[in-house]
C-alpha cells in the first residue's frame, strides 16, 4: 500500500514554538496532537538558513555544496522528489509558498500549483489567493501578508478579516484538496508564508496573547560574542540596528505567537479532514519548516545565522506503524533527508530515509548547515570582490547529537557550542580542544569530498585579505521592498 504524504510547511517557524515541545505559553493544540501522535525530532536543522536554499535543498534531498544555491537565490534545474513521486504515480499538489527561483510559477515536479507567494504576484488570473481577494472586494489589499520594507519588523493587525487571510486561504484549499482526493496515493504541500513577517494575524487572533506574559529575550551580557558580522549585516537590512525598545520586542513576539496559533488553527482543521475521510491511518503526515527566527534574541532579528534560533527547527512526523507513540528522538536531522523518506530511494541524495534512521537501519553522525550572505552585501554597500564571494561571506555548521561548530568565514571566527546553549562559546577553550579540532577536521572533509575547495587548505580555513565594515550612514543597506498587483498597475 500507498501511503499519502501530506507535508505541512510553515515559513519561518522557531523550533521551541510548540505546546508540546516544552513551550509554557504559546497555545498549540493541534500541533501538540500531531507530537502526541507521532514522533518529534528534536535534532532537526535546516540545510541553510534562508528560505529560497532550504526549500532548494529540501526538494533535491541535497546540500546547497551540491544545489550551489547557498542564498535567496537560483534554483538549479533537476529531478525533484516530486517528480519521482509524479514518476510513483502520486498525485503531486501545491498549495501556498514554494518560493521557487528564477521562475516562481514553474512546477518543478507539482502536477497541479495553487501559488500563493509573498512578493510580486505575476498577474491576479495566474494567482488564485490574489484573484480570491478581488473577487471578493479586497483590491485595497495589495500586501495581504502584511507591509513590508520599514514596517517589516513592525507587528501589525492583519487587514484582511479570518476568513480571507493568507494562512486561512491555504488551510481551506487543504482540506478541499484532502476532501476530493481519496482513491489516487498523493502528495500534499500545504505551504504557509506565516510566522514570517511582518508578523500580522487577523482580529480576533491578535488580541490572543499579550505582551506582558512573553518571554523577555535571550540577551546574554556579552551576546556581541555571539554575533558573526552577518547578523549586523541582517540587523541593519530589517531597520533593526539602531537601538532596541522593549516593549516593541514583546509586542512583536505576542503577534508571532498569535501568527503561530491562526496557523496551528488551520493544522487542526486539516487533520480533521483526514480523520472525516478515513485517510488519517494510511497517510504519512510532515510538519517541519525551513528555518527559524531570532525574534530578539542576542538582540538580532531575522534569519541567516547558524544560532539554534535559525537554523534548528520543528519536525513532528506522523506514521503508522513506523513513527507513533507520542515519541521524541534526538539523532541529528535535516530537511535534505526529506526527499529520501517521501520516495524510497537514496540515489543521488545527501539525505537518508528517516524510517531507517529511526529503527536503527542506518547511522548518521552529523548535519550541516552553509550559507553565504554575498547577496544580502551587495545590498548593504559591502560587496566582496567577485572571486570567493561565496566563501568570504559564508558561515558553516556541523551539528552531532552533542555540540555544533561554527566556522564565519567573514570574521575568521570559530565556535563551538555545547547542544541547548548558544550562549556559551566553547572555542578556545582548552578542555574542548580535541572536541573543535574533530568536528573542524570534520566539517572540512566533508567541504572537499563535496567539491568546495575554495574555504580550507591543509586542514586550515583559508584567510581572504578582505575586511569589513558596514557603511558609516545608518540608513545605509536598509532594505526597499514594493509589492505590485496588476490591478495597481
Amino acid at each position: 500500500m500507498k501511503f499519502n504524504i501530506l507535508h505541512i510547511f510553515s515559513d519561518q517557524f522557531r523550533f521551541d514554538c510548540i505546546g508540546a515541545m516544552g513551550n509554557p505559553i504559546i497555545k498549540t493544540p493541534h500541533l501538540d496532537r500531531l507530537a502526541s501522535i507521532g514522533v518529534a525530532f528534536t535534532n532537526a536543522y535546516t540545510p541553510s538558513p534562508v528560505c529560497v536554499a532550504a526549500r532548494c535543498s529540501m526538494i533535491y534531498g541535497q546540500y546547497p555544496t551540491k544545489t550551489k544555491c547557498w542564498s535567496n537565490d537560483i534554483m538549479p534545474e533537476g529531478k525533484t522528489f516530486m517528480d519521482t513521486l509524479a514518476e510513483q504515480g502520486y498525485i503531486t499538489y501545491g498549495i501556498g509558498k514554494c518560493h521557487f527561483t528564477p521562475e516562481s510559477n514553474a512546477l518543478r515536479g507539482f502536477t497541479v500549483r495553487e501559488r500563493q507567494e509573498e512578493g510580486n504576484v505575476l498577474t491576479s488570473e495566474e494567482e488564485p489567493y490574489y484573484r480570491s481577494l478581488k473577487e471578493n472586494g479586497y483590491r485595497h489589499c495589495y500586501e495581504p501578508h502584511g507591509s513590508r520594507g520599514e514596517m517589516y519588523y513592525i507587528p501589525q493587525v492583519s487587514k484582511l478579516p479570518e476568513e480571507h487571510h493568507p494562512t486561512n486561504w491555504v488551510g481551506e484549499r487543504s482540506v478541499r484538496f484532502i476532501e476530493t482526493n481519496t482513491r489516487k496515493p498523493w502528495y500534499l504541500f500545504s505551504s504557509f508564508i506565516h510566522p514570517h513577517p511582518p508578523f500580522s494575524p487577523p482580529v480576533p487572533w491578535n488580541m490572543l496573547y499579550n505582551a506582558v506574559d512573553m518571554p523577555e529575550p535571550n540577551v546574554p551580557a556579552d551576546y556581541e560574542a555571539c554575533l558573526t558580522f552577518l547578523n549586523k549585516i541582517q540587523n541593519r537590512y530589517k531597520y533593526r540596528d539602531r537601538g532596541t525598545d522593549a516593549n516593541l520586542i514583546l509586542t512583536m513576539r505576542a503577534y508571532y505567537y498569535a501568527c503561530i496559533s491562526f496557523l496551528d488553527h488551520q493544522v487542526g482543521k486539516i487533520l480533521d479532514a483526514l480523520e472525516r475521510t478515513n485517510q488519517l491511518d494510511n497517510t504519512v503526515i510532515v510538519f517541519t519548516a525551513d528555518h527559524g527566527e531570532h525574534l530578539g534574541d542576542y538582540n538580532c532579528f531575522g534569519k541567516r545565522s547558524m544560532h539554534d534560533t535559525c537554523a534548528k527547527i520543528p519536525m513532528l512526523i506522523y506514521q503508522k506503524g513506523v513513527f507513533e507513540g507520542g515519541k521524541t528522538c534526538d539523532i541529528p536531522v535535516s530537511l535534505v533527508d526529506l526527499a529520501p523518506t517521501f520516495t524510497g530511494q537514496t540515489e543521488n541524495y545527501d539525505g537518508l530515509d528517516l524510517k531507517k534512521l529511526y529503527r536503527g537501519e542506518v547511522q548518521r553522525e552529523y548535519v550541516y548547515s552553509i550559507y553565504s550572505a554575498y547577496q544580502e552585501c551587495v545590498h548593504a554597500g559591502v560587496a566582496p570582490p567577485e572571486e570567493h564571494a561565496i566563501e568570504i561571506m559564508s558561515n558553516l555548521m556541523i551539528r552531532n547529537k552533542s555540540f555544533k561548530y561554527v566556522y564565519s568565514v567573514a570574521d575568521e571566527r570559530e565556535f563551538l557550542l555545547r547542544s541547548g546553549d548558544d550562549s556559551v562559546n566553547l572555542a578556545g577553550v582548552v578542555k574542548y580542544e580535541n572536541i573543535k579540532n574533530k568536528l573542524k577536521e570534520d566539517l572540512m572533509q566533508f567541504l572537499e569530498e563535496n567539491g568546495e575547495n575554495g574555504f580550507c587548505a591543509g586542514g586550515q580555513w583559508k584567510r581572504f585579505d578582505y575586511r569589513f565594515s558596514l557603511p558609516h550612514n545608518p540608513r545605509a543597506g536598509l532594505l526597499t521592498q514594493a509589492v505590485t498587483v496588476d490591478w495597481f498597475e
